[in-house]
């Protein structure tokens, strides 16, 4: 775990402020610290994650680093919306989606850098042959791989209505 998924919550909501801490993906990064309230006037929540986001994005670092740290499991936005229903409501919201665009440039920028040190993992998805060929068109026509459409489509939300349960 990275020393900025470390950082103790503060007694207000968000987390304490802390001093630059370096991620280990990259020595290059500085996370930014998260605070509970900006001078003159409250931040909300979504707000709050969305300015970690934009400072962070503001260091260029690699769509994977970026997303780890804000969107990921121990990211920052699981965090301050810690349970299921909250971060379903946040990823309804306006800064949610300035988020994804964010991931968006930043996945076009690594297309010409090298990827993060995180490791990959691999995942087998049966589907119907209809729908193979549906994502294999698609990817054609979008001049992208299948794997690149795939995690573009994987980064997006989804209804809970459109998913069944086991």
């Amino acid at each position: 775990m990275s020393e900025f998924h470390q950082q103790p919550i503060s007694p207000q909501g968000g987390i304490a402020a802390q001093p630059q801490l370096s991620t280990p993906a990259s020595s290059t990064f500085s996370q930014p610290a998260v605070t509970s309230h900006t001078p003159g006037q409250p931040i909300t929540r979504r707000q709050e994650v969305c300015r970690v986001a934009s400072e962070l994005f503001r260091q260029s670092p690699d769509w994977v680093t970026f997303f780890r740290e804000v969107l990921g499991v121990e990211g920052v936005a699981r965090r301050i919306f810690s349970n299921p229903e909250e971060m379903e409501a946040f990823e309804q919201t306006e800064e949610y989606a300035e988020i994804q665009a964010m991931v968006a440039k930043l996945r076009e920028k690594s297309r010409y850098q090298t990827e993060s040190n995180e490791p990959t993992r691999v995942i087998t998805v049966r589907l119907p042959k209809s729908l193979h060929e549906s994502l294999k068109a698609e990817s054609h026509q979008r001049r992208t791989s299948m794997n690149q459409l795939c995690i573009s489509k994987l980064l997006q939300i989804i209804d809970n209505d459109l998913v069944p349960s086991d």
